[in-house]
This record gives structure tokens, sequence and C-alpha cells, in this order.
């Protein structure tokens, strides 16, 4: 093994969240080394061109922004542009097909009117007031995002605060609290809106990359549907212009140019607290080591754990020691959707004639969403079945940025679409990995299904608009957890990295230290989550990374 290296921080893993915390930490002076596995920075969040011989950089995984602060651009200057999407959501109606509801964000007229459209008038007021109260909470909770945790009580007692600015009683108030944080946001749902179709469309929020129902006990929907509509104070969903890519790029540039020393193709084999030391495997294959006063780990929880305990097995210094003598302390975690890139000619034509396929894909549109048919889905795949039909959620990039595509590509008048399918956990995947067939007869059962679930709702077959690539083949690629644990070392293919949490510690947490105070602490006081499994932590926000680095700046 050659000579070691000594940093103020060793970071493992060159996502955003990463880059983030890279960028934190040495403009503040520190040194820094990054050190990725794969032959490029960016994790999930990067654009890439998956169709051979076309110019289309597609966000291949991650794909739109909404909790990245703007703190942190200002803070890092980051060169960042998103775009504001005048859609909010399309979503047909299953029960009436030809028809379908078309929330505009810009027009709140027209949304009352296609309410009308599809039955669901009396839904309106409903609905503005679920919007009311989470734009309570969203506007709360959402500076804090960026400072040490509140407690439970601390946050309670802001929200109720807060409430009387917008002229909410305090008991009214404490309602508010009780249907966000502490009973399941279904109930909510149900006693502000009646339509099957206008039920589905909120509760989607709540369910996009985790597997529950609008009822569970657990709340981990209710966890996911605030972190869905907090995101600026607002809970809007941008496009980032040039794709994600252009996101973790500037977060690249930013690191380097501060003196962060960023390595890629370079994968790190064990991390040995008590030492402080991370050995990995250099891109030309020599086993190297590096000593930090500080090691911030972005990969997940899970992957932690075993780098961990790799670690303590070889003791420091290369020599075995016992096996077993550091278990991991997370479970798998298991993630449950598909996603699918796909590359059209033009958008397909709706079986609805009012709406404009480029304001029904100019938002969410919504594929068999509704209220039942979410609960059903779920028990199918509980059962161990793909759910048929399966709930969609597709967004198009181009409609808001066609700059991810060539010249060539604009003027014909091609676009992407983003398909995310809910509902597909990751056990199918394991299951189906076992039989004849494996994970590619899997992967293309469920392509099948996301099409037939899409061309239910369209006017001609999406098959018929696709683009071929420079082999023939259809610009078409399914991503399934097994996936995304396979290339991005996700287990479970979680996108979250595990379980979220609350934007809050329980009233009893620890927080004597700067980690535990900025939600970022491992059992092991030198070793911080600067990812997405930090509390906080998940989608496109830096804010792992940024609290990471805010515990550290803070102890030193």
């Amino acid at each position: 093994m050659h000579s070691e290296e000594r940093y103020d921080a060793i970071i493992v893993g060159g996502g955003h969240n990463g880059l983030t915390a890279a960028a934190y930490l040495a403009r503040a002076g520190r040194r820094v080394l990054l050190l990725e596995r794969l032959d490029h920075t960016g994790g999930a969040a990067v654009s890439e061109r998956p169709f051979p011989g076309v110019e289309a950089r597609l966000s291949r995984y991650s794909y739109l922004v909404s909790l990245l602060p703007q703190r942190i651009i200002d803070d890092l200057g980051l060169d960042v542009r998103l775009a504001r999407r005048r859609y909010s959501s399309y979503t047909p109606d299953p029960a009436a097909p030809g028809t379908g509801l078309l929330v505009d964000n810009g027009d709140d007229a027209a949304t009352t009117a296609s309410l009308a459209s599809v039955g669901a008038e009396e839904d309106a007021a409903g609905l503005a007031e679920v919007h009311r109260l989470i734009d309570l909470v969203a506007r709360t909770v959402w500076p804090t995002m960026t400072e040490p945790l509140r407690s439970r009580s601390e946050m309670r007692a802001a929200v109720i605060d807060a409430a009387a600015t917008i002229g909410l009683s305090r008991a009214d108030a404490e309602h508010v609290w009780s249907a966000m944080t502490e009973r399941p946001i279904g109930e909510l749902i149900e006693q502000e809106t009646g339509s099957d179709l206008v039920r589905g469309v909120v509760l989607t929020d709540a369910l996009i990359g985790t597997f529950a129902r609008a009822g569970d006990t657990d709340l981990q929907q209710n966890i996911c549907f605030l972190y869905h509509l907090i995101g600026g104070g607002t809970g809007d969903w941008d496009v980032p212009i040039g794709g994600m890519g252009a996101v973790t790029d500037e977060l690249a540039r930013v690191a380097r140019e501060a003196g962060a020393e960023v390595r890629v193709s370079t994968e790190a084999t064990a991390i040995d607290a008590e030492a402080g030391t991370v050995q990995y495997r250099a891109a030309d294959g020599s086993a190297m080591s590096a000593t930090g006063d500080w090691i911030l780990s972005g990969a997940a929880p899970l992957v932690l754990d075993r780098l961990l305990a790799e670690g303590a097995r070889l003791g420091g210094d290369g020599a075995d020691a016992a096996p077993g003598a550091a278990a991991p302390e997370h479970a798998t975690p298991e993630g449950a959707q598909v996603k699918v890139n796909l590359l059209v000619r033009r958008l397909p034509r709706l079986l609805d004639p009012t709406v404009d396929p480029a304001a029904a894909f100019g938002g969410t549109f919504h594929v068999n969403e509704g209220w039942a048919r979410l609960d059903a889905a779920y028990l199918e795949a509980e059962a161990g079945r793909i759910p048929v039909p399966l709930p969609l959620e597709i967004y198009c990039h181009t409609l808001s940025d066609p700059s991810i595509l060539s010249p060539e590509l604009q003027e014909a008048g091609a676009h992407t679409l983003t398909v995310f399918g809910l509902h597909v956990p990751h056990r199918l995947a394991l299951a189906a990995d076992e039989v004849d067939g494996g994970h590619d007869a899997f992967r293309d059962e469920l392509t099948a299904a996301v099409l037939a679930s899409l061309n239910a709702v369209l006017a001609e077959p999406i098959d018929d608009l696709l683009l071929l690539d420079a082999e023939g083949r259809p610009c078409l690629e399914t991503r399934t957890t097994l996936d995304l644990e396979r290339s991005l070392a996700m287990p479970g293919g979680n996108i979250f990295h595990g379980p979220l949490s609350w934007p809050f510690q329980d009233d009893d947490a620890a927080r004597s230290t700067p980690a535990e105070r900025w939600g970022v602490a491992t059992t092991h006081p030198r070793v911080l989550l600067c990812g997405a499994g930090a509390l906080r932590g998940g989608a496109v926000s830096g804010l792992g990374g940024h609290n990471a680095a805010m515990a550290v700046l803070e102890h030193d």
C-alpha cells in the first residue's frame, strides 16, 4: 500500500451532496479529498446520452429541482438556472375516457372549470383549503432547512404562530399540525375532497418513491408528502436548464476551483473510524489510503455500514481482524419505482380533445392515479404482482428547456418524456431475478406495463412515436430498482437512501454536538452523513452536504 495522505476532510461519494460539502469546506480553507467510484461526478443527478447516435442529454435519474435552497446557490456562487412550469398537472379520468383535470397554476378560473368538467366542482374549495394548509407548513418549515434542526415542539410552535398571519385560529393551527405530522395524511385528503380523481392527484405527492398507503400509521407517506410540497416555500418543482447534469457540473466546478481534490474512478473500500482512515482503490487499480480529521459519507447509510465493518475487520492496517467486528446498523431499504426515459418525434395526441398536449405534458401528467387505483395498485404489488394498470407520472423536460436536444431534433419537434411508475417495490425485482429470464425479462414486463398504462389515455400508441437510435432501436430505456442498486450503489434501489425523516428532531433527541444538531451524526464522532441518508436528506437539494459542512465548521 502506498504512503498515506492527510486531509482535513475526506468525502466518500461525488454525488451532488458530496460536491456541495466539498465546495463549502474547501471555500472555508479546509484541505478536502473527494472519492467517487464512477468515472464522473454527479451520482444520480447527471445528464447522459443513453441512445447511441442521438444528441439528447437526458436527466437520466433525478430530473426536477425543488429542494435546492437559494441560500446554497448564493453561498457557492452557482450558475444554476431553473425554469418554472406553467401547469401543475393533468389527469385523465379513467371513468370517463376523453375527459381530464387540468390544474393551471396561472389561471384559477380555468382550474375550477376543469374540475367542473370531471364532475368535481365541489372539490375546488377543498383543494384550495388543502393548498392553504400546506402553504402554511411549507413557508414555516422551509427556511429552517439550512439551519440546525429544531425540535418537534419548536416547529409546532412556529407553525401555530405563523397560522395567525393567515387568519387561522390556534385550534385550526393545531388541527393543521396534527393532520400533517400526527395523523395519516389520507384523513385530511378525504376530509377536504370527495372526488376519487382529485383525491388521487393530491395523494401522489405522498407516494412518489415511497411504498405506502394513504392511511399507514408509520406516517412515511406524510413525510414524503411534506418534502414534495415545501421546496422554496411554494412546493414548485422546476426544470434545470441544461439538464440535471448542469447542476452537478456546476457544483463540481465550484468545488475544484475552491481547491477540493476530486478523484473519479476511485472507490472507497474500507473506513477505519477510529484512525480516521479511508482505504480506496485508485483509478489505476492500486490500493491507497488517506487519513482525515473528518470523514463525510455521501453514500447510503447501509453502504457506510459496510465500509465501516470492513475497516473494523481489517483493523486499519490491512491485517485481518476478527470477523463480524461491526455489524451493519441499517436494514436494506426498499425502493418502489420504475423510471422510463423516452424520446419521441412529437407529443402524442390525447383522448381528451379539449386539452393541448403541450399543456398536459407541461406539468405532471398523472395516469391511473385515482385514489382507489393507487390503493389497489399497492395491494397488487404487496401480493407480488406488477400492478395493472400501473400508476404513472410523466413530465416533458423539453417543453421548458429544449437545450438538451440538438438543434436538428429541436427543429424537427422532438421531445423527451420522463415516466415515473409508482408501487413497484424492489421485492418484485429480486423475486424476478431468481427465475428464468431474470431481471431482463422483468424489465421488459415493466416496460410493457408502463406503455400499456400510458397508451390507455392517448389517442395513438406512444410506441409509434418513438425515435430510433443509430442502431435502429427505439429510444426508450427502463431503469428498475435493481438497475439503481447495481449502477449507483443505492441499496434496494431506494432513491432516498432509506426511510425519510421529519425535518425536525424529536424533543428527546440528542443535540449536544454540532453533528447531532445538524442531523448528520453517526455513532462515530468524526464520521458524518452528508448524503440523502442524513436527516432532511433526499431529492436534489444539497442539504445533506451543506449541513454536514456546517457541522464540521461549527465544531472546528
